[in-house]
């Protein structure tokens, strides 16, 4: 019969090189660096089903992890060229109102919350948040 430790050590290395093949988000990585653990984790308890059920558990773990770990953060800077808009609709002091921003109507907020914003304004787009974009008057920034 082979040793454990040494299909552990196969499938692990199975495992990394599909990853350098086909590029799934280091999931198949993954999975190869738990089979690596449990190739070392073999050489005390060589239970097949628990070594079984321990690399179930790390690859998932360890697939769980390296998402939260290498997904890049997603910015609030808006990184588009295009950072005019212009104001669709009225926005009253503090509330939400719409504007028009590249092409399509987005909803939006006034950055100073004690500012109203007439229709047809034209408007610089300062950061998102979620959905709505805030803003601010071309005039008040000297924009043109």
């Amino acid at each position: 019969m082979v040793n454990p430790t040494v299909l552990w050590l196969i499938a692990g290395g199975i495992f990394c090189c599909l990853e350098l093949v086909f590029p799934t988000a280091f999931v198949s990585f993954m999975m190869g660096v738990a089979a690596f653990i449990v190739a070392i984790i073999s050489l005390v308890f060589p239970n097949h089903s628990l070594l079984m059920g321990l690399w179930l558990i790390l690859a998932t773990g360890l697939t769980l992890t390296s998402r939260r770990f290498f997904t890049p953060k997603r910015s609030k800077v808006l990184t588009g060229d295009d950072t005019q808009a212009i104001a669709v609709s009225g926005i009253p002091a503090g509330s939400v109102g719409r504007v028009l921003y590249e092409g399509n109507s987005w909803q939006a907020k006034c950055a100073d919350e004690t500012r109203d914003i007439a229709p047809n304004e034209p408007l610089y787009i300062v950061r998102r948040q979620g959905n709505t974009l805030i803003v601010l008057p071309s005039q008040m920034l000297d924009i043109d």
